[in-house]
């Protein structure tokens, strides 16, 4: 069965740290873009960080740049997002996405929730 199972969120505070952790089972990686997503109440989807099959290119949304890193295992078939300095406005549900680079091949996680507040 194909899958992406995402964890690592919770609560925190201001300030504070996550990583979250987006692993595949029932398919390898390797040949996946990868990106992180969120979304908050009342607001659309929005790209927050993305990596490349192989891990040699990341881009980040400007809100996280600096604060959130995106990393990826392609060994333990698992992507990570880790993320410091949180703000209450990076409370959300956070997705994972792979996106085949070849086919159309693209999957979602069921999401974790983070919520930053004191």
């Amino acid at each position: 069965q194909v899958q992406l199972v995402e964890s690592g969120g919770g609560l925190v505070q201001p300030g504070g740290s996550l990583r979250l952790s987006c692993a595949a089972s029932g398919f390898s990686l390797r040949s996946y873009a990868m990106t992180w997503y969120r979304q908050a109440p009342g607001k659309e989807r929005e790209l927050v960080a993305g990596i490349t099959s192989a891990g040699g290119s990341t881009n980040y949304a400007d809100s996280v740049k600096g604060r959130f890193t995106i990393s990826r295992d392609n060994a333990k078939n698992t992507v990570y997002l880790q993320m410091n300095s949180l703000k209450p406005e990076d409370t959300a549900v956070y997705y994972c996405n792979a996106a085949h680079m070849f086919i159309d091949h693209n999957y979602w996680g069921q999401g974790t929730q983070v919520t930053v507040s004191s």
